[in-house]
C-alpha cells in the first residue's frame, strides 16, 4: 500500500475558512482512495491551489444528454462534477425495467458517482402512448436491490392532493425504506403545496419564482435551482443561495450535449460567486447539500473519507486542473482519462411512416373564419406554456384538392404560426397536429424521438412536406433527431431507446452542435430548439401540450378541441 500527498489550500465549511494543508489517502489496496492524514499548515496560501469536494448535479434525466451514462460521465468529469442524481423515468417509459437495468449496468462500468431514483410516474399520464409502466411492485423490488436512492420526482400531484391509493402506496413505500422522495409540483401554492409538501415529498426543481421558491422553503422542501438547455431558472432564484444556503441545491434536469460539452454545474457556481454569493455558501449547494440530503457516499474532504475532489486553480472562475474520484485522477487539465465503453442498443420501435394527407387539419369549408383556434404558446427559457387564442384568418386557409366541402388549416410563418405534430412511436397510429407561436421558425421542419415523457415522435414544421421528410426520417433511424431544410434531411441518430447515441461523447457534441446551427438557420428565436421541442409534449407542465392523442390542458388534466366552438 502507498500513499499520496498533496498540498493545496483547503475549506473549513464549519469555519467559513480556507488554509494551506497537507492532505495525504491511500493510493492502492483495501483502503483505496480513503483520506489518511490532514494535518493544517497555516493560513491561506496564493502560492497554492485549491482543493474542493467535486461538484453534484442534484437532479438529472442523463438521456437528454444524449448519451450513455458512461459518456455523461467522461463530459461532467472534466467540468469538477464527480456525481449526478439521476432520475431514469425517460428510458423507463420507453423500455421499462430492462432500461433501468441497462443505464445501472453502463453506469457500472465508471467510477463516476451516478445515484439513481426509482421513476415514479410512468407512465406519465393516462393521456398518451408509452413504450412501458412501472408498478408498485418494480419499485419494491428496485428498493429491496440496494442500488436506487430515492423515489423519483412525482409528477402526479393531482394525484397525491386527491389521495390516489397507488400514488400514496408509492410514497410510503419510499418511507418504509427511509429515502428520500422528489417532488415536481410547477406552480403549486397555497393550500394545494402545504398538502404535496405533507406527503413527504422533499424537494422541487420546477419553482420559476422566488415567491413560490420562499413558499415550499417554508413548508420544508428543499429547492433545486435549474438552469438547463431549454429552463433556465438561476437568474429568477439565485438569491436563494444566500437567503436559504443549508435548503438550496443546483441542478441541470435536462443538458444537451453541446451544452455539456461546454459546462455544468461549475457554471451556476462561477455565476452565483460573481453575484456576490458568498463562497461557502454557494459550495455548500453544489457540493454538499446533495450529499446530505440524498444521503450520498461520497467523501467531503475530511479524515477518512472516500477521497473525491477537485483542484482549482482560483475561486473565481474554477478553472479545474484536477479530478479524483475514490482517489483515481479520472481529468487532468481539461482531458479525460476515462476510456469510453461500447454498449449494444435496445430499443422499442414500432412506428411506421406517414402520409403528408395524415397531417393535414381540415374543417368544414362553411365555417366561419371568425373562429377561434387553440395554439401553444411558447416562451425562451421555460417550461411552461400559454394557451393563446388566435383567429383563423391568421392562417393560411385553403381548399382540400380531393375533399371540396373541406378546407385545410395551414401553417403561417409570417404570423409566427408553425404545426406542431405528435406520432406514437410504439404502434402504427395517425399523428396528432396542433399548432404553435413564438418560435420564430420560417421554413423547414425539424423533428426528434426525445419527447417527454413518453418520448414519440414529435415534428415542428412550416409545411406538410417538410414534416413528413423529418418525421420518416428518424423514423428510418427508429430513433434520433432530424433537420429539413432547402439542402435536404440532417440526422443524428439514437439508437439506444430513440434516446442516446453510441458515440463518443466529443463527437455526439458536435453532431448535436451542427444540427442546432441548421436548426436555428430555419429562422427559430430560441436558444434550444431540439429541447423546447422535447418539452411541448409534457403533459404534465401547464398550460398547453400536445400528446399523440391530442391536444391536452395541464391545468384541468383534460383534452381540448383544436377550434374553440
Amino acid at each position: 500500500m502507498s500513499v499520496t500527498t498533496i498540498s493545496a489550500n483547503m475549506l473549513d465549511f464549519n469555519q467559513q475558512t480556507i488554509f494551506s494543508a497537507q492532505l495525504s489517502y491511500y493510493s492502492d489496496g483495501d483502503l483505496k482512495g480513503v483520506i489518511k492524514d490532514i494535518i493544517h499548515i497555516g493560513d491561506e496560501d496564493p502560492q497554492l491551489d485549491y482543493l474542493i469536494p467535486g461538484f453534484i448535479d442534484a437532479h438529472v434525466h442523463i438521456e437528454s444528454s444524449m448519451m450513455l451514462p458512461s459518456e455523461f460521465a467522461r463530459m461532467a468529469l472534466k467540468h469538477g462534477t464527480i456525481a449526478s442524481v439521476s432520475d431514469p423515468h425517460e428510458i423507463t417509459n420507453v423500455m421499462g425495467l430492462e432500461g433501468i437495468d441497462f443505464m445501472l449496468n453502463n453506469s457500472d462500468q465508471t467510477p463516476f458517482h451516478i445515484f439513481f431514483g426509482a421513476p415514479s410516474c410512468v407512465p406519465a399520464t393516462p393521456f398518451e402512448t408509452a413504450g412501458a409502466s412501472i408498478s408498485i411492485a418494480d419499485i419494491d423490488a428496485l428498493f429491496r436491490s440496494g442500488k436506487i436512492k430515492y423515489l423519483s420526482e412525482m409528477m402526479n400531484f393531482p394525484g397525491v392532493l386527491n389521495h390516489s391509493e397507488e400514488v400514496m402506496a408509492k410514497i410510503n413505500l419510499a418511507k418504509q425504506y427511509d429515502l428520500p422522495i422528489d417532488g415536481h409540483a410547477p406552480g403549486l401554492s397555497g393550500e394545494e403545496a402545504h398538502q404535496y409538501a405533507q406527503a413527504g415529498i422533499s424537494t422541487d426543481h420546477e419553482c420559476t419564482t422566488l415567491a413560490e421558491a420562499r413558499e415550499k422553503i417554508a413548508l420544508g422542501m428543499k429547492i433545486l435551482i435549474r438552469e438547463g438547455s431549454a429552463a433556465r431558472d438561476f437568474a429568477n432564484l439565485h438569491p436563494l443561495i444566500s437567503e436559504f444556503p443549508d435548503q438550496v441545491m443546483f441542478c441541470s434536469d435536462d443538458k444537451h450535449p453541446d451544452e455539456l460539452f461546454k459546462s455544468h454545474i461549475n457554471q451556476l457556481v462561477i455565476d452565483a460567486i460573481a453575484l456576490g454569493h458568498n463562497l461557502f455558501d454557494v459550495l455548500k449547494c453544489a457540493c454538499l447539500n446533495p450529499i446530505t440530503h440524498y444521503q450520498l457516499p461520497l467523501g467531503c474532504l475530511q479524515k477518512g473519507d472516500v477521497f473525491d475532489a477537485v483542484l482549482v486553480d482560483n475561486l473565481t472562475d474554477f478553472s479545474i486542473k484536477s479530478t479524483w474520484l475514490s482517489g483515481e485522477v479520472v481529468s487532468q487539465n481539461g482531458q479525460v482519462l476515462l476510456a469510453s465503453v461500447t454498449e449494444q442498443a435496445i430499443n422499442h420501435f414500432y412506428a411506421e411512416k406517414i402520409s403528408q394527407q395524415s397531417l393535414e387539419v381540415c374543417l368544414d369549408a362553411d365555417s366561419s373564419k371568425e373562429r377561434l383556434v387553440r395554439v401553444i404558446d411558447i416562451f425562451e427559457g421555460k417550461l411552461f406554456t400559454r394557451e393563446k387564442q388566435v383567429n383563423m384568418a391568421q392562417f393560411q386557409c385553403v381548399k382540400a384538392s380531393n375533399e371540396p366541402s373541406k378546407i385545410l388549416i395551414q401553417a403561417n410563418p409570417d404570423n409566427d404560426l408553425v404545426q406542431l405534430s405528435v406520432l406514437n412511436r410504439y404502434q402504427k397510429a395517425q399523428p396528432a397536429n396542433a399548432f404553435v407561436f413564438g418560435s420564430g421558425m420560417n421554413s423547414g421542419a425539424i423533428a426528434s424521438t426525445v419527447a417527454h415523457d413518453s418520448h414519440n415522435i414529435i415534428a415542428m414544421g412550416c409545411d406538410a412536406q417538410s414534416i413528413e421528410q423529418a418525421i420518416n426520417s428518424v423514423i428510418d433511424l427508429k430513433g434520433g433527431i432530424c433537420v429539413v431544410d432547402d439542402s435536404g434531411c440532417h440526422t443524428l441518430a439514437l439508437p439506444v431507446a430513440g434516446l442516446m447515441s453510441l458515440d463518443k461523447g466529443e463527437q455526439v457534441a458536435e453532431r448535436y452542435a451542427q444540427l442546432d446551427l441548421w436548426a436555428k438557420d430555419l429562422g427559430f428565436t430560441l436558444s434550444a430548439p431540439f429541447m423546447t421541442l422535447s418539452f411541448l409534449a409534457l403533459l404534465v407542465i401547464p398550460e398547453l401540450k400536445l400528446s399523440d392523442k391530442g391536444l391536452f390542458d395541464g391545468r384541468s388534466f383534460s383534452f381540448k378541441s383544436l377550434l374553440i366552438d
